[in-house]
């Protein structure tokens, strides 16, 4: 059994910038420590935000165009000299794999979760 975390507060998740974003630029990332791809992702805003995302069990074909559940204000992260701006949520499944988050039925990018 996985324990809970600390309680957090509602007002904790509402300052997390949580939304539909779509990836629509997958390079690869041969510098990261990890198995890793840069990610470009359309989230509404006025220009393409970048994560460096643990995520190669897919193909860069498979992720192009889908939708994705990110954080996008947890600030930047400098990783192997590579900007990191957003988190893409995922999951690990049985075999250790992650599987990227998103909607089950086309959702407007930029969308918020609430």
């Amino acid at each position: 059994m996985v324990p809970l975390k600390p309680q957090a507060s509602y007002d904790d998740f509402a300052r997390l910038d949580i939304r539909i974003g779509r990836v629509v630029e997958v390079q690869p990332f041969p510098r990261a420590r990890n198995p890793s791809y840069k990610v470009g992702v359309n989230v509404g805003t006025d220009r393409i935000m970048w994560s460096s995302a643990q995520i190669t069990n897919y193909e860069p074909a498979a992720l192009l165009g889908s939708l994705v559940v990110c954080v996008c204000n947890l600030g930047a992260k400098n990783i192997a000299g590579f900007t990191s701006e957003l988190l893409i949520l995922g999951a690990k499944d049985a075999d250790g794999r992650v599987i990227v988050l998103g909607p089950r039925s086309e959702v407007t990018v930029g969308e918020s979760i609430f």
